[in-house]
């Protein structure tokens, strides 16, 4: 039996944070690769910004949901789906995964896997991960205003990562 204050909600939230912490563990290590590599951060003003928006949207699904709120099952399934596409994303990128905007002279674009269906794949599942995991729990407002916070964040990031791009894409065109 769980405390009143704990039910799926709060499970929920606990384990897409556990899931976080250790894919910005991961983050990290590639981010320092790369920098010992030759890469260069872009918008690093902007990270304290995602950062906040993420950990706002797991402490809005821990806090404000009730503990009691019914699971909607079919829309858990395609949240445990989207986990797959997420990994699918962070696989195709490798090495040059990373939380951050890091560049890499010289390096290749990725145009494979996911990328090679979508310029943002990353950015598509972390949408629909916001919209469909406070809808889990019938939570309609949470999904709506943490869905727009993202889509404001996340549109200042693609185009922070376009122009860091742009010179390797050059490059790469240039090549073939």
């Amino acid at each position: 039996m769980l405390p009143d204050w704990l039910g799926p909600p709060q499970l929920a939230a606990a384990l897409v944070l556990a899931q976080r912490g250790l894919e910005e563990l991961h983050s990290m290590r590639n981010t320092r690769r790369l920098l010992a590599e030759g890469a260069h951060e872009e918008g690093s003003d902007l990270y304290p910004v995602v950062a906040s928006a993420h950990l706002g949207w797991i402490a809005a699904i821990a806090l404000l949901i009730p503990p009691s709120a019914a699971v909607i099952w079919p829309l858990a399934s395609a949240f445990l789906a989207l986990q797959i596409a997420r990994y699918w994303v962070i696989g195709s990128l490798g090495r040059y995964w990373t939380h951050r905007i890091i560049t890499l002279p010289g390096a290749p674009v990725v145009r494979s896997g996911p990328y090679g269906l979508v310029r943002h794949p990353n950015y598509v599942v972390t949408i629909a991960e916001t919209a469909l995991l406070p809808l889990v729990f019938g939570q309609v407002a949470i999904a709506a205003i943490f869905t727009a916070i993202w889509i404001a964040v996340i549109r200042a990031k693609i185009s922070l990562e376009d122009a860091a791009l742009a010179g390797r894409e050059e490059e790469d065109t240039n090549q073939r």
